[in-house]
């Protein structure tokens, strides 16, 4: 997989969790991802399709969806409910959209489904199965969450077959 399109997913992480939740996303060192079930109790599936192929998770350990979502709202959020879930939604939407907006600058155009919740440890995860997934992993000050990212880029026909 092209780190030219791993490394928007990572800025924009940084930059939607800073923004929207005044968290310090720390990345941690990437790898290279095998088993398909979430890291985290709750994690936000995106299918992505256009110039390439491939899906986005986000998986939060609770401690730090707990903390983000209350940093976000102003209030203390105590365990995963549905409003944790729909924030997870809505964040994991904002990082696809930031990603995908410096991806345009690359002349790299994708389009992003609505993203599909997944609740529970060890749930499995659908992704786009053609690639590696490459996690990147986050730790906050209240926890850790990883964001996988597994695409490939379409090929372009060179034009010289038959119309």
């Amino acid at each position: 997989m092209d780190v030219k399109l791993i490394n928007p997913f990572l800025n924009a992480t940084v930059k939607v969790l800073d923004t929207m939740a005044h968290v310090s996303a720390k990345p941690e060192k990437p790898y290279l991802r095998e088993d398909m079930t979430a890291v985290g109790v709750v994690t936000s599936l995106l299918v992505l399709s256009g110039a390439a192929e491939g899906t986005l998770s986000v998986s939060f350990d609770e401690p730090s969806i707990l903390s983000i979502v209350s940093n976000m709202f102003g209030e203390e959020k105590t365990r995963v409910d549905e409003e944790i879930e729909n924030a997870v939604a809505e964040l994991s939407a904002m990082i696809s959209n930031q990603a995908r907006k410096d991806l345009e600058g690359m002349e790299i155009v994708l389009q992003a489904e609505t993203p599909k919740i997944i609740t529970g440890e060890n749930q499995p995860v659908a992704h786009y199965d053609k690639n590696p997934r490459i996690a990147l992993p986050f730790t906050t000050d209240n926890g850790s969450f990883t964001v996988e990212v597994c695409m490939e880029r379409k090929k372009i026909d060179s034009g010289q077959g038959n119309l």
